[in-house]
């Protein structure tokens, strides 16, 4: 029977996703209230520019006192999609305390306080979503938390930034540079005026210690997921990564160890094999590889940003949670139960490639191949070319752990051969 009494939405935020939000809710509105039971109505929307001119947006609903609006008590469900950490924060912890379930699609927080907030729900008997905080558009917490949630997840690699895979696309396809092709991503609106968060892998590092959460049953905080940005990445790196067969990508990958007993979180540039099904994202596109014991390899894509995506994956949860509050229930809540601990980057083991300007006389890869192997890393292949006494010199290892190859960085610099560094690189997917 369906139920003729609306279900309340305060939406928090009316940006690109929020007004995205807002606009479904108001078109799709029989199909919402035929998928939930209950008709759904927008109560309130919390802005910080209350002149500005919302189309479909009726003025008497838009207020600047976001307390005041989840402290109503008459509100069923907060969207939250203003972003960072304060006042997100408290305002959340604000809307369960006064008996509204949750929706959000801030990444930086839940890494961050995921663990707090989900007691503070857990607390009051409401629900917390957030599928849109890592992917877009793109299922992929629920599938990884209800689908696979009697399977055994062992790694979960992914592009899950499209300002990174777009830049990284370009430079691949058309040999630019890494400042022109940001140029171009920024002009097209890929990329923000200020990109740090995205170039410097954080916006994909609080997207992995999510999902790493998720997957392994084990809280992971934004501080246990190591971060290398992609700025230093060079054409030269790209001309190197086809000579492998392969391109490069900024991946997150959380995984388990082989002997169960830990996890690790990280997000770096690396070069992965052309077969492999990441190899073949393009554009501002995501794209998770998920590998688990039963069900083997699946592969989410699509977009990962974007008001219309973001605000997909937003009502789809809002659905979810108004369902479960016609019904009295709530959905899965934090599931750490496992508690295994997070390892450093130092014992990832994994590929790398090394380019080394050498100088080019005899002796060289005999010295540069000892040093090698006095720290237990194995050589896979080795090519070497130069000429008027200066040399390149390339080095693809066997799988070795991060701290054995930083050890063997530092030995190669104190070479009086070894002129520099020129790039180290891992490969993944493999």
């Amino acid at each position: 029977m369906m139920r003729t009494r609306p279900l309340k939405v305060a939406l928090l935020g009316c940006g690109v996703v929020g007004s995205e939000v807002a606009r479904i809710m108001t078109t799709h509105a029989d199909d919402l209230t035929a998928r939930i039971g209950a008709p759904v109505e927008l109560a309130g929307v919390a802005v910080r520019r209350p002149d500005r001119v919302r189309e479909g947006i009726a003025p008497e609903l838009v207020t600047t006192d976001a307390t005041a609006l989840v402290k109503r008590g008459d509100i069923d469900v907060v969207v939250e999609v203003i972003g960072g950490i304060e006042p997100a924060r408290g305002l959340i912890t604000t809307a369960f305390e006064h008996g509204a379930s949750v929706v959000s699609a801030n990444k930086a927080l839940l890494a961050q306080d995921g663990a707090a907030l989900h007691a503070v729900a857990e607390q009051h008997g409401k629900d917390l979503y957030y599928e849109a905080a890592v992917a877009g558009a793109i299922p992929l917490i629920r599938p990884v938390r209800e689908s696979l949630a009697g399977d055994k997840i062992n790694r979960v690699m992914g592009i899950v930034n499209g300002t990174t895979n777009f830049i990284l696309d370009k430079m691949d396809s058309t040999g630019a540079g890494y400042q022109e092709a940001l140029d171009e991503a920024t002009a097209l609106g890929y990329a923000e005026a200020d990109p740090t968060a995205d170039v410097e892998g954080f916006d994909a590092a609080a997207k992995a210690a999510i999902l790493a959460g998720i997957a392994f049953h084990t809280r992971v905080r934004l501080d246990d997921v190591y971060r290398e940005g992609m700025t230093e990445v060079t054409a030269a790196d790209f001309a190197s990564a086809k000579e492998m067969g392969c391109t490069i990508k900024l991946l997150a990958i959380c995984e388990r160890a082989e002997d169960g007993a830990s996890v690790t979180a990280r997000v770096h540039p690396a070069m992965i094999p052309l077969s492999h099904p990441l190899a073949s994202v393009r554009g501002a596109y995501n794209a998770v590889f998920v590998e688990s014991d039963a069900a083997g390899q699946l592969m989410f894509y699509g977009p990962g940003a974007g008001g219309s995506p973001t605000a997909s994956a937003v009502l789809g949860d809002l659905v979810a949670v108004c369902r479960n509050r016609l019904s009295g229930t709530t959905g899965p809540g934090e599931s750490a139960y496992a508690a295994l601990p997070v390892s450093p980057m130092g014992d990832v083991v994994t590929r790398y490639h090394i380019s080394l300007d050498v100088a080019d006389k005899p002796g060289v890869l005999a010295q540069v191949a000892t040093v090698f192997a006095e720290h237990g890393v194995s050589i896979d292949t080795v090519r070497q070319s130069g000429k008027d006494g200066e040399a390149s010199l390339v080095v693809v290892t066997h799988r070795a752990s991060d701290a054995a190859l930083t050890g063997t960085v530092e030995a190669l610099r104190k070479l009086d051969t070894v002129r520099g560094v020129a790039s180290i690189m891992r490969v993944e997917g493999e």
